[in-house]
């Protein structure tokens, strides 16, 4: 019996390659990829970049470590979220995530928005319903989203670089998500 690398989880395994490749490829050239791996908080509608980084700010990221520990939860948690809803919901999901993120940042804040914490976030709280039916709210639902998002929200009266907003959001997304694409008994995943 021969065992062979198995691209066992397209999705999750397509952002974080590309993801990588943008933070190497922006680094080796002097940043010059900013206008698309960094969401500007003052939308230009007339640049194709604005557009493009409503969903590419994250690929972008700030250095190595937030590169590392956003892909460390990306490749834990992702291939579990994928199985259970699919590869076309889950891209759909962090695309849907990824705008209405930035969206609220550019009408809320006089911030930049980078990297990919948000779908981080979107995660975590979607695998809180890996093995749940339509009936009930999951407790590990509960305890992830009083530990998670409520650290975030205590955190965002810190002065800092983080963006606890984006992480709040891709955490209130994902519990959205969590809610309407659950499986029903004998059922497929739906949206409903």
């Amino acid at each position: 019996m021969s065992l062979r690398i198995l691209y066992n989880s397209p999705v999750v395994l397509t952002f974080s390659i590309l993801a990588t490749a943008a933070y190497f490829i922006n680094q080796g050239l002097g940043n010059s990829l900013e206008s698309i791996l960094v969401l500007n908080p003052y939308f230009d509608s007339s640049s194709v970049s604005s557009y493009v980084s409503l969903v590419g700010y994250t690929l972008g990221h700030a250095d190595i470590n937030h590169l590392m520990g956003n892909l460390s939860f990306i490749l834990l948690l992702g291939p579990i979220i994928e199985e259970k809803y699919g590869s076309q919901r889950l891209v759909f999901m962090i695309i849907v995530t990824a705008i209405i993120t930035g969206v609220f940042n550019i009408v809320f804040f006089e911030t930049g928005l980078l990297g990919a914490s948000g779908i981080v976030f979107m995660f975590i709280i979607l695998v809180s319903f890996a093995n749940t039916t339509k009936n009930g709210i999951p407790l590990t639902f509960i305890l992830i989203l009083v530990l998670y998002v409520g650290k975030e929200f205590m955190n965002s009266f810190e002065q800092n670089n983080v963006s606890e907003f984006a992480h709040i959001a891709g955490g209130v997304i994902g519990s959205l998500f969590g809610f309407m694409v659950r499986k029903r008994p004998k059922d497929t995943a739906n949206f409903a």
